[in-house]
């Protein structure tokens, strides 16, 4: 019991939630986007607070440039006090300055000022950026190259000052764009999950419609009244409600024929029960009548009996069309194994049972003789000891009953064939023979009316279909005699591997059954 439970819980574990999957797939890329939007929000920052600070170094720079002069003793770079103190006038960050002369001499400024790469090529009247580090601090440096009159080369101005106030700027612009997103992040979550919930409420109505059904309520769902991407699935259970509607409706039909059917024989067994039990109640029973009626009592028993082995067979092609697989089998030796086990009963009615098909010793090996097909052993032996059961109980005394096997390797069958000497059976009747407890007009022979209802579902189940034609034509029918009736199935051949394109000369003459 424990170990019940506990593959219950395991199923139940392994069982996926719709409602979760759909959540996971619509949050999974929302908590991806959100961490890459958080970067790209501080790149974006960054680059939002820095412009104002280099436009301002820009400025500066040129300001400075506009200071170098040309003297006769070489360049000179005059900045007044109080401007050079509000230049340096800055409560947060460090600001320097550098000024060099076309040769690379220093003028003013602060000397360890770092100065360009000197694989870049000079821009002169062009003001630039780059990143670099002052006495250990990040600076962010504006220069320019100045052309001079008279000079080879063009000086160069610098500018740099310490990031503190870009960094808390972008600080402050991270705060208030990330800061709600904080509090958006989890709403949003909770939105989703109440539209989710709402957007899968019709199919929990839908449930509850379903449970509170009654069980014998196999009306189609209204497909109006669902959402139109559950149309489909609906309109697959409607469908399998009205299969299964005909399939309960053809069982109790089937009940019902077969309850009506077992009355007679077990109504008879009744009668005479009783009629022997009161003729030895009276003392007038004889030796004869006891007889009689212990016959009479023996009959219905015996059809009874078969009539019930007849339904058990149809309920197992039912069982076993779906559980059992289909396996290469010969059919030769099975119909051959079915004609054997027939032989004493036909030996009893006087009737000529044979077979025809490939045989011998001098068959053996030939792929033109070969016949296996896919099926299932126990089913086809069925069929084929209902064709031959029929044929003998219809077949009169003196009569002749064949079953024939005959190979046709070009359509890749083999057809299989049972053919009686009896009454035939009319046209008008040839399809209503396959139904349930039908049987033929004007016939006197005990039957249960299932036999070839039968052959004709094991034959559906085998994906083929069974043709019923006279055995003989009108024309041909000695005096006294019947046409005869004739059964044929065409059954798909399961080829060996090692089975080649066969020649022309191979192929065996194979009667139509039409």
């Amino acid at each position: 019991m424990k170990r019940v439970a506990l593959g219950v819980l395991a199923r139940r574990r392994e069982q996926r939630s719709l409602f979760g999957e759909i959540l996971d797939w619509m949050l999974a890329p929302l908590l991806v986007i959100w961490p890459m939007s958080l970067a790209l929000t501080w790149l974006a920052a960054q680059g939002i607070a820095s412009k104002p600070y280099d436009r301002a170094l820009r400025e500066s720079v040129r300001t400075l440039a506009q200071r170098i002069e040309v003297r006769p003793n070489g360049l000179g770079f005059d900045l007044p006090r109080e401007t050079a103190r509000l230049f340096r006038a800055d409560e947060v960050d460090n600001v320097y300055y550098q000024v060099l002369g076309s040769r690379g001499e220093f003028i003013s400024g602060d000397r360890d000022l770092p100065v360009p790469h000197e694989a870049e090529p000079p821009k002169p009247g062009e003001p630039m950026l780059r990143d670099d580090e002052m006495l250990g601090d990040s600076v962010r440096v504006a220069y320019e190259w100045v052309e001079l009159p008279g000079q080879d080369r063009p000086a160069l101005v610098q500018v740099a000052e310490t990031l503190t106030k870009r960094s808390r700027l972008a600080t402050e612009i991270i705060k208030g764009v990330i800061l709600p997103q904080f509090v958006i992040l989890p709403v949003a979550v909770l939105l989703v999950w109440f539209a989710l919930a709402r957007g899968l409420a019709p199919l929990n109505a839908l449930q509850q419609r379903i449970r509170q059904r009654p069980s014998d309520d196999l009306s189609p769902i209204d497909v109006l009244d669902v959402p139109e991407e559950v149309s489909p699935l609906v309109q697959a259970i409607n469908d399998l409600l009205d299969r299964q509607q005909d399939s309960m409706a053809t069982q109790k039909r089937f009940l019902a024929d077969a309850a009506h059917q077992l009355k007679t024989p077990l109504a008879g067994l009744r009668m005479q029960a009783e009629l022997a039990a009161r003729a030895i109640a009276d003392g007038n029973g004889d030796t004869r009548s006891l007889r009689e009626s212990l016959e009479h009592m023996a009959n219905a028993s015996q059809r009874a009996a078969h009539m019930v082995n007849q339904l058990l067979s149809m309920a197992r092609t039912d069982a076993q069309a779906t559980n059992a697989a289909r396996v290469p089998l010969d059919l030769r030796e099975l119909a051959i194994d079915v004609v054997r086990d027939f032989v004493p009963k036909a030996l009893d009615k006087g009737i000529d049972l044979g077979f025809e098909g490939p045989g011998g010793d001098s068959d053996d090996g030939d792929p033109a003789h070969d016949c296996h097909v896919l099926g299932i052993p126990l089913m086809l032996r069925e069929l084929v000891a209902n064709l031959v059961d029929n044929a003998l109980q219809y077949t009169p005394a003196r009569g002749t009953v064949t079953v024939r096997l005959l190979v046709d390797p070009f359509g890749q069958v083999v057809v299989l064939q049972v053919e009686d000497s009896g009454p035939g059976i009319p046209e008008s009747e040839r399809e209503l023979v396959f139904q349930p407890f039908y049987r033929a007009l004007g016939t006197t022979v005990d039957g249960s009316g299932l036999g070839l209802a039968i052959v004709a579902e094991i034959a559906a189940q085998h994906g083929t279909t069974i043709v019923l034609d006279d055995a003989r034509a009108a024309h041909q029918v000695p005096s006294g005699e019947g046409p005869g009736a004739r059964f044929t199935v065409r059954l798909p051949r399961q080829l060996p591997k090692q089975e080649a394109v066969l020649p022309d000369s191979a192929m065996p003459a194979v009667a139509d059954p039409a």
